[in-house]
């Protein structure tokens, strides 16, 4: 057996680890914007330039996406972009939408008042970043305004495996699809009262459609690139 990682320090490991990962989400959020199609192989010198890593990491990251079903090995070729259809975009967004309805339920009857007073406050650098036009303020406030409600729900398990699902639903791209910054501009304030007026149903509701409103858009957004017409028209020829 080969024990070459056996012998790397632990933190080494973690770094490899992490650096592996890097890959893999950079990489799925070309699959999933749509950069790259299914069909398209993947050059791994160009992957590992763009994230600054060894050829090493990639390779490793593309492992992780073929078990994700994101990419296929092909023996002798290399990986290639796997086919996917709208109902596997809409089903990535239904497993989110569901359990994050479900945490935000839970953080309705739990939420302390200093998270609801750190919410309060993300929701307007949100909204003062988005006047700005701060991309990456977006993406950060974004994502403090889910991590937070998640925490609060105080169900660690859930809140992991709901992390699973958000990892291949790359979050950097959705501030460029059409619609879906002002749907969040709407959508969080809107989140946030019933949590401030403890209505779980209300908190459950609005975080579900919100995380749906994504689907549709990130689905059109995929359509108007012309993606499900070139795969229509290879099953035809």
């Amino acid at each position: 057996m080969d024990t070459t990682l056996q012998r790397l320090p632990r933190s080494a490991n973690k770094q490899r680890h992490q650096l592996s990962e890097d890959v893999a989400t950079y990489v799925r959020e070309l699959i999933i914007s749509g950069r790259v199609r299914p069909g398209e192989f993947l050059r791994i010198e160009p992957i590992a330039e763009a994230v600054g890593v060894s050829n090493t990491p990639v390779r490793e990251g593309l492992l992780l996406l073929s078990g994700e079903g994101f990419v296929e090995l092909v023996p002798r070729r290399g990986f290639v972009v796997s086919e996917f259809s709208k109902q596997d975009v809409h089903d990535l967004f239904w497993a989110q939408a569901a359990m994050a309805g479900e945490l935000a339920s839970r953080a309705a009857k739990s939420i302390s008042t200093r998270e609801l007073d750190h919410l309060a406050e993300v929701v307007a650098a949100h909204a003062r970043a988005a006047e700005d036009d701060a991309d990456e303020a977006l993406v950060v406030y974004g994502h403090e305004f889910h991590r937070t409600i998640n925490l609060a729900a105080d169900s660690r398990r859930l809140a992991m495996l709901l992390g699973t699902v958000v990892k291949q639903l790359p979050n950097r791209f959705y501030i460029n699809i059409e619609g879906h910054g002002e749907d969040t501009l709407r959508d969080h304030p809107a989140i946030l009262d019933a949590l401030q007026k403890r209505r779980a149903k209300a908190a459950n509701s609005l975080m579900r459609e919100h995380i749906m409103s994504g689907a549709d858009e990130l689905i059109a957004m995929l359509e108007k690139q012309g993606l499900w017409a070139e795969q229509a028209r290879k099953s035809t020829a």
